[in-house]
């Protein structure tokens, strides 16, 4: 029996980069998305290239108990690894952002990934194996002005992995936080100047070589991985000066990469 792999957020960035790492270790896949034509697009080249099977569910991950819905798609097969990857950006003042996509938002990075999180350990817990890749960020390290709820979002995830890593001591299952900076996906577009051109591109990856990094830690079981040298050394960044400063940093690059 193939091992099986959940994936949220599969149709492009780094959801498909980590799906065509899965799929290479032939794993029988469940891709998540929204986009249901490139969601369409990805099965087909997965199916032909690595000759898995693949099964897509087109899914809102900021409705309502979608936790749910995606977990009974999968009828009790017993899922060897989940990857909570799904997730965007906004950016703007607190005062003057739409809440209706900051409620979208929160749903998504939080509320649907920390329940799928929880339906799916049960089991892996139960057979004592399985891996749990959990989408955080650099950005989970500081405070992030103009990008507030992302940012805290992002903090939460990692704050979350790390804590069930710990309570998952010596259960066979390993959760793993993925924290890389910037990223050349989609996100960045979104995030950027109201062109859509990104301003900021010093210390940018690649997808392919940070879903890399991030599969090869989450294998590994490591708790958190931050792909990059000088990520690494950023991470450190509010214990090297303060919270303030560290908030002001992070401010101005941001205004930079929307002038």
């Amino acid at each position: 029996m193939s091992k099986i792999a959940l994936v949220t957020g599969a149709a492009s960035g780094l959801g498909y980069e980590l799906a065509t790492l899965l799929a290479n270790d032939e794993y029988t896949l469940f891709l998540v998305d929204i986009d249901a034509e490139r969601l369409a697009n990805v099965k087909t080249e997965l199916k032909e290239k690595f000759n898995v099977e693949v099964i897509t569910l087109v899914k809102d991950l900021c409705e309502t108990n979608v936790a749910e819905d995606i977990f009974d798609a999968v009828e009790g097969k017993p899922i060897d690894v989940l990857i909570n990857n799904a997730g965007f950006g906004l950016f703007g003042s607190f005062v003057e952002t739409d809440w209706e996509r900051e409620s979208e938002m929160l749903h998504v990075h939080i509320i649907t990934t920390t329940h799928l999180t929880k339906l799916v350990l049960e089991g892996m817990v139960k057979r004592g194996s399985g891996r749990i890749l959990n989408m955080s960020s650099l950005a989970a390290f500081q405070p992030g002005p103009l990008m507030s709820i992302y940012y805290a979002s992002k903090g939460f995830m990692l704050s979350f992995s790390e804590a069930i890593a710990n309570e998952l001591k010596g259960t066979g299952v390993t959760v793993t936080a993925l924290c890389p900076g910037p990223t050349k996906t989609a996100f960045q577009k979104t995030v950027s100047s109201n062109t859509g051109d990104n301003k900021i591109t010093f210390n940018m990856a690649s997808a392919k070589a940070v879903a890399l990094y991030g599969y090869n830690s989450m294998l590994k079981g490591k708790t958190y991985a931050i792909p990059g040298k000088f990520n690494k050394f950023l991470a450190l960044l509010p214990r090297l000066v303060t919270r303030n400063a560290a908030a002001s940093i992070v401010r101005k690059i941001q205004e930079k990469n929307r002038d």
